[in-house]
């Protein structure tokens, strides 16, 4: 079973090898999920696998202003395609609105089709691209927004 839950710091070397394997060399180190954790303007969150007790995906929104950037959408490859990532996100927007979110943004690869298409399942519309924002390689961002109190 799948639960989610907010992530401790003991995820945070987890997390990073998830980062690892999806970014490789511009993921985000251990350190870096550690210090985001102690922001009071910030959440993460994580998907653990109770039968393993395996962290299997996490995310995180950070509160500017009341625009949520949302950061490290991360799902283990042997767990995609099960849903994880839209149960992962509507949970982070519910824990983001809790700490004053109204709006949500994050990117997008323009070639990550399944991405874009959850991203656009959950209500959020693309409004701009950052060119070749992504390295390794080179790709352009597609900008989403979720603007209000849309639901998810």
């Amino acid at each position: 079973m799948i639960i989610y839950e907010h992530m401790q710091m003991n995820d945070c070397e987890r997390a990073a090898e998830l980062e690892s394997v999806i970014f490789g060399r511009d993921a985000w180190s251990a350190e870096d999920f550690r210090e985001s954790l102690c922001c009071d303007y910030a959440v993460y969150v994580v998907a653990r696998d109770t039968d393993t007790d395996k962290l299997v995906a996490c995310a995180g929104v950070r509160n500017m202003c009341g625009d949520g950037d949302i950061t490290n959408v991360l799902v283990d490859v042997g767990y995609r395609e099960h849903g994880i990532a839209e149960h992962l996100l509507r949970y982070l927007i519910e824990e983001g609105k809790a700490i004053g979110v109204n709006n949500f943004t994050l990117e997008a690869r323009k070639s990550n089709a399944p991405a874009i298409s959850l991203y656009e399942k959950l209500g959020f519309v693309s409004e701009g691209i950052r060119p070749g924002f992504y390295d390794n390689p080179k790709e352009d961002a597609i900008i989403f927004w979720k603007r209000g109190d849309k639901d998810v």
